[in-house]
């Protein structure tokens, strides 16, 4: 491919053999199981759900490109150029997708919306860290309810306190995220409405256990 590079880091929603979310991925993985016959696109015209192998995307993908080019990222190869599909289904997998969203720095990013806990502004995540509200020195655990994003400034100020000894509180009591931020960011933007039924299925449809 002579370009692309962006497009080809795209975010596609990936589901299993029923039809459930089961992760993000990037556009080259998805084009890649496309390729070898894995998974197949999914697309989603007036409530209808449309299924296209490989070959047929990249037919498919030409009548897109004249008629509604700007809903799509755009992979140009040296014969054709190949819209990036919002959804694909694996062929051969049904196993159900875990329903608790995993603690980690970017789910705890996308949670609090890249905003200081503690002054409410804003800043890209180089110049955030992560703020144990319960210092670990005073038995604080790495849970959802006790981290928070936190900026330099009220990270330093807060030391190894806690919010009330160091005379700061918290703009909003921290909480463990029904389903993934990163993927609510996602599907807040309207190039990614189509994810929406497909989350929500999966979290009216997973076993409680």
């Amino acid at each position: 491919m002579t370009e692309g590079i962006t497009a080809l880091s795209s975010s596609v929603l990936l589901l299993n053999r029923l039809y459930m979310a089961v992760r993000v991925i990037s556009a080259r993985r998805a084009l890649t199981m496309l390729y070898t016959d894995l998974a197949e696109v999914i697309s989603v015209d007036d409530g209808n759900y449309l299924s296209y192998d490989f070959g047929d995307w990249i037919e498919v993908s030409e009548a897109k490109r004249r008629f509604e080019p700007e809903r799509y990222d755009w992979i140009r190869t040296v014969r054709f150029q190949v819209a990036v599909p919002k959804i694909v289904r694996l062929l051969a997998y049904d196993k159900v997708p875990s329903a608790q969203v995993k603690l980690n720095r970017r789910n705890l990013f996308a949670r609090d919306h890249n905003c200081c806990q503690y002054c409410g502004k804003r800043y890209p995540t180089s110049e955030l860290s992560l703020d144990h509200i319960v210092p670990r020195s005073q038995g604080g655990d790495n849970s959802w309810e006790n981290i928070v994003c936190a900026c330099v400034h009220c990270n330093v100020k807060k030391g190894g306190r806690t919010p009330a000894q160091a005379h700061l509180k918290l703009i909003a009591r921290p909480r463990r995220p029904k389903r993934s931020p990163v993927l609510t960011i996602k599907f807040s933007d309207s190039k990614y409405a189509s994810w929406k039924q497909f989350l929500d299925f999966a979290y009216w449809n997973v076993e409680l256990k």
